[in-house]
C-alpha cells in the first residue's frame, strides 16, 4: 500500500470518522461562532458542503479508476456549494447525519479496494487532495491530533524541499505573493511563530496562573525577521527542522483533553495547521 493511500484512508478512518464529535464537544456559542467563521450559518450546513464534494469527487475517482467516461465539468464553487446546502436542508437530521457517515464508510472501502494504478492517477490524486485531505484543513472546526501531526510530519516536512523544486521565476512570484522579501524570512516567521505558539502552549498546561499577551502580529513578524536576520541560511534550515521536531514532541505529549482548552487548541491550529495553508507552496 503506497504511503498516499495509507494517508488518505487514515483521513477518512480518523480525522473524519471523529470529526462530528469533536465539534460536538465545544460549547454551542463556541461552536456556532467557528462555523459561523466557515462563511455558514449552521454546522449541519457546512457539513451538507463537506458531503457533496465527497459525493462528487468519488464518482469521478472510481470513474477514473475504473475506465470509465465520467462528465467534465467547469465548477462555479459558490453555486456547487449553495446546491449544496439546499439538497440537505429538508432531511431528518438523524438521517442527514446517518448519510454523512454511511458515505464517509463507503468511499473507504472503494477507496481501500480501489486499484493500486489508479493512486499514480494525477487526476485522482488532486481529488483525493481536494476533497479529504485539504478539505480538512479548511474546515477545522475542532483541532485533532492526527490532524496537527499530519500537517507537521508530512505538510511542513516537504516544505523547503517544495520551495526548492520551483523555477526561478516561480519562487520570486510565490515570495511576493507572500509578503517577504525573501524565502529566509518567511522561514524565520514560521520558526518564530512556531516557538512562540509552543511557549504559550507549555504555559497553559504546566504553568498555575500562566498570563500571557497575544503579540502585535505585524511587530512580532518584523521582530522575527530582524532576530533571524545575522543567521545563514544553512544555520536557519536546522532551526527550522529543530523547531519543526519540537511542535511534533509537542503534539504527541499533551493529553488528550488539552485540545478541549480553546486556547492551546487555537494556538496550535494557528500556527500548526493554518499557517501551513497560509504559506503553502
Amino acid at each position: 500500500m503506497s504511503n498516499f493511500k495509507q494517508r488518505t484512508l487514515d483521513f477518512l478512518e480518523i480525522e473524519w470518522a471523529t470529526y462530528i464529535e469533536r465539534f460536538n464537544r465545544w460549547p454551542v456559542a463556541e461552536g456556532r461562532k467557528r462555523v459561523n467563521d466557515q462563511g455558514y450559518e449552521k454546522f449541519r450546513d457546512m457539513l451538507a458542503h463537506i458531503l457533496a464534494w465527497w459525493e462528487e469527487g468519488m464518482g469521478i475517482i472510481l470513474a477514473i479508476a475504473e475506465e470509465r467516461e465520467y462528465e467534465r465539468k467547469k465548477y462555479d464553487f459558490d453555486v456547487f456549494n449553495a446546491e449544496a446546502v439546499k439538497k440537505y436542508k429538508t432531511w431528518d437530521e438523524a438521517e442527514f447525519l446517518a448519510h454523512f457517515e454511511k458515505t464517509r464508510q463507503k468511499a473507504a472501502t472503494s477507496l481501500r479496494t480501489m486499484n493500486e494504478a489508479a493512486w499514480e492517477n494525477k487526476r485522482v490524486r488532486t481529488w483525493v487532495n481536494g476533497i479529504f485531505i485539504d478539505h480538512a484543513r479548511e474546515h477545522l472546526v475542532a483541532l485533532s491530533r492526527f490532524l496537527l501531526l499530519d500537517t507537521l510530519q508530512i505538510g511542513w516536512a516537504t516544505y523547503v524541499d517544495d520551495f526548492d523544486q520551483l523555477d526561478d521565476e516561480k519562487k520570486k512570484e510565490f515570495i511576493s505573493r507572500q509578503g517577504f522579501e525573501n524565502f529566509h524570512d518567511l522561514l524565520a516567521h514560521i520558526v518564530g511563530w512556531w516557538e512562540e505558539s509552543a511557549r504559550i502552549v507549555n504555559g497553559i498546561l504546566n504553568e498555575p496562573g500562566f498570563i500571557w499577551q497575544d503579540p502585535s502580529t505585524d511587530e512580532f513578524n518584523v521582530e522575527l525577521t530582524k532576530k533571524y536576520s545575522t543567521w545563514s541560511y544553512t544555520d536557519l534550515l536546522k532551526h527550522y527542522e529543530a523547531a519543526r521536531l519540537t511542535m511534533i514532541e509537542l503534539a504527541l505529549k499533551i493529553p488528550d483533553d488539552a485540545f478541549l482548552n480553546a486556547d492551546v487548541e487555537g494556538w496550535l491550529a494557528s500556527d500548526g495547521v493554518h499557517h501551513y495553508d497560509d504559506h503553502k507552496v
